[in-house]
Formats: structure tokens, C-alpha cells, sequence
């Protein structure tokens, strides 16, 4: 699909240093009329500002490096929006952080930044930018949510219940919005090669190779979430194979889901343990 539906749109990307957000931007910047980057490190974010000027000099970039955790500093940030004028029509929510782990050995301050950057931060920011979109008469909201948001994901928990808040924030947030001519859709990548994994894992050994099947490029999610929006869609899962898998996950009933959980649970547990294999079903259920 050609991006000439987001022609001269003034367009505002968190997490634009890397991953999914510096391709949104490397995408957008042959059409975009204005462009707003935000991320925590302002060398990055002056490369890219570069990179896409070349690509369209006529774009104007503006960057701030803002740490999401901070809320007096994002507060700040969206007072100096208000002020220069500039009125955002598309607000790609993209910022996120994770932590892969046993919830009981996580760090407390990695949990509170994963809480305030992929809920807090991208709700006020909604919050703050929302009115002039109503102002205006029309603009785009795209939530950069999971498929982890679908089910619980032991070793994942904080994460995907973050993102299972971003999808429901999302729809009952369009929901809201269908009187107006605000769109909001929500994108449920699945692995996708960026930084992501080697920043959620505690250690190199936790960090997992995703099978090559339900890995999709960043540059394909970028054009399917793009191709969502224009199409004013409430939801895209990038990747039909994955698409398909989620697809058949969310009918499965949560009992089973309980008892696929346990069996994960005793296969890690058999190699710690000096006892025979047979001993492990020993291991009490909670379904």
C-alpha cells in the first residue's frame, strides 16, 4: 500500500531510537509534512533525524530525548507541544519495555518502569494529545500492544498484562471515538528481530530464539500496521501463520491452557531436581 494516506500528516512516534519506531518513522518520511521523535537516547535520535531528512528534505523532524519513566519530564513534554503549535495527527504509541523471568526473582525498579512506560506514559500521553485531535476534527491513535496480551505468559507476566491493557484500553477507547473521525487500532506484533529481547532478558542464557515461522521483519509490521490504520481497523496481528496461532489459542479454554502451563512448569523444573522423572508429577496442580 502506497503511505499517501498519511500525506502532510504532523506524526508523533515514541520509541523511535530503534526497532518498530525508527522503521514507522523510515516509512512515513517520504509523505509526512512533520515528524516527532521521542526516546531516551538523544545520539540515536540525531541519526535518524539526519536519515530522514535525506530521505525528504522537506520534512521537518523534530526530536526530544525523554525518558517515559519520568513522568514530570513527559508532563513537560506535552506542555511544550501544546505551545509550539504543532497539532499531531497521527500518535504512534510505540515505546515498551520487558522483562523475561519468575515475576517472584524480578527487580522491583525494572517492574516499575515496564509499568509506567507501557501503561502510564502511553495513557497520558492519549490523554494530553486527544484534544486536539477532537479539535481539529480527525487523527489517528496506533497502540503498539502484543500478542502477548492474549493469555498470561509465565516468564512474561508483568509484560504481556501490560499489553493485555493496551489492547483493551484500545478498543474501548475506539469504541468511545466512533462519533468522531479518531481511529485507534491496535498492533499485536509477535517476535520480531529488534532490540526487545536482548534488553528484556535478565541474561544472556534467557535470552530465546523465536522459530523462524512466526518471526515477521519489522518492515512488515510497520506496513501492515500502517495499512491498518488507513483502513481505520481496530486491530492487526502481523503475520498470517501467527495470526492463524492466535487465532486458535483464544478459543482454547483456560483449563487447558492451565495444564499446558503445568507440563511447562515440571519439564524445568526435571532438570534442577535429584529426583527420578516419574516423582515429578508429585508437583501439586493449580488448575
Amino acid at each position: 500500500m502506497s503511505t499517501s494516506y498519511f500525506a502532510g500528516c504532523t506524526v508523533l512516534v515514541t520509541g523511535a531510537s530503534a526497532g518498530l519506531g525508527r522503521e514507522f518513522a523510515r516509512q512515513l518520511a517520504p509523505v509526512a509534512g512533520s515528524m516527532i521523535l521521542v526516546a531516551r537516547r538523544a545520539d540515536r535520535l540525531e541519526a535518524l533525524q539526519l536519515e530522514l531528512k535525506v530521505i525528504n528534505p522537506e520534512l521537518e523532524v523534530f526530536y526530544r530525548a525523554l525518558d517515559l519513566r519520568n513522568h514530570t519530564d513527559l508532563a513537560k513534554f506535552c506542555d511544550w507541544l501544546e505551545e509550539s503549535g504543532l497539532s499531531v495527527d497521527l500518535l504512534i504509541n510505540n515505546a515498551g519495555l520487558g522483562d523475561r523471568g519468575r515475576f517472584i526473582d524480578s527487580d522491583w525498579d525494572r517492574v516499575k518502569a515496564i509499568l509506567r512506560v507501557n501503561i502510564e506514559a502511553l495513557t497520558y500521553l492519549t490523554y494530553r494529545i486527544l484534544p486536539s485531535m477532537r479539535k481539529s476534527g480527525c487523527g489517528a491513535i496506533m497502540n503498539v500492544s502484543s500478542v502477548a496480551g492474549f493469555l498470561p505468559v509465565p516468564g512474561f507476566a508483568v509484560y504481556a498484562a501490560t499489553k493485555a491493557y493496551v489492547t483493551s484500553f484500545s478498543e474501548a477507547l475506539r469504541a468511545e471515538l466512533r462519533s468522531s473521525n479518531i481511529s485507534v487500532t491496535a498492533v499485536c506484533p509477535g517476535p520480531v528481530p529488534t532490540e526487545f529481547d536482548a534488553v528484556a532478558a535478565r541474561s544472556a542464557t534467557e535470552q530465546r530464539l523465536p522459530p523462524d515461522f512466526i518471526t515477521v521483519p519489522a518492515q512488515r509490521v510497520v506496513q501492515q500496521a500502517l495499512v491498518s490504520v488507513a483502513r481505520d481497523r481496530p486491530r492487526v496481528i502481523p503475520g498470517l501463520t501467527l495470526r492463524l496461532i492466535v487465532t486458535l489459542v483464544i478459543f482454547v479454554p483456560m483449563f487447558l491452557k492451565r495444564l499446558v502451563y503445568d507440563l511447562q512448569l515440571r519439564r524445568e523444573a526435571a532438570p534442577k531436581s535429584n529426583l527420578r522423572p516419574d516423582l515429578g508429577a508429585k508437583i501439586p496442580s493449580r488448575i
